[in-house]
């Protein structure tokens, strides 16, 4: 059996931690790494000691019709990108890499074009990440330098989604 390659490896990771979400909408899960050592990791779902989507069997985003990458301040969840730096220390991650997957609720399916949402991306920038790691299918991923989204910020333009 041919060794798995190590990128892929923190991917299978972050799918695994996905596996956890809440979301009726979409599952990620989402690994910080420093040094080829796990600093955190983090799922979708809602802030403890809330009732999760799961539980109460509804998405408000899904009944008000909002798109995917928009009007996130509605949702119950905390992003799983949120969550792995909430678990985590500064001083960790600052020079780390953080490795992120995404898979449809319904279908299983990988998120098509998946990134992080704009909050989710200022938290990245201040959290010192310096790297993203985005599956896009089982061997396939995109490889995101964090100082782009400082360079390109898209809260200029208005950008709406991802």
């Amino acid at each position: 059996m041919e060794r798995r390659d190590k990128i892929n490896y923190y991917l299978d990771l972050a799918e695994v931690v996905a596996h956890r979400s809440t979301c009726l909408r979409r599952h990620y899960g989402a690994v910080i790494v420093k040094n080829d050592e796990v600093i955190s990791t983090g799922y979708v779902g809602a802030p403890r000691g809330r009732a999760n989507c799961s539980d109460i069997g509804t998405c408000i985003r899904t009944e008000l019709k909002i798109p995917r990458g928009e009007r996130y301040e509605l949702c119950r969840s905390v992003h799983a990108e949120a969550n792995a730096i909430i678990s985590a220390s500064r001083r960790d991650m600052i020079g780390a890499s953080l490795f992120l997957t995404g898979m449809e609720a319904d279908t299983g399916e990988y998120i098509k074009n998946s990134n992080s949402c704009s909050m989710c991306k200022r938290m990245i920038i201040n959290s010192g990440i310096e790297k993203v790691y985005v599956r896009d299918d089982k061997e396939n991923y995109r490889v995101i330098e964090v100082s782009s989204w400082i360079e390109d910020d898209e809260s200029l333009i208005g950008k709406f989604g991802y």
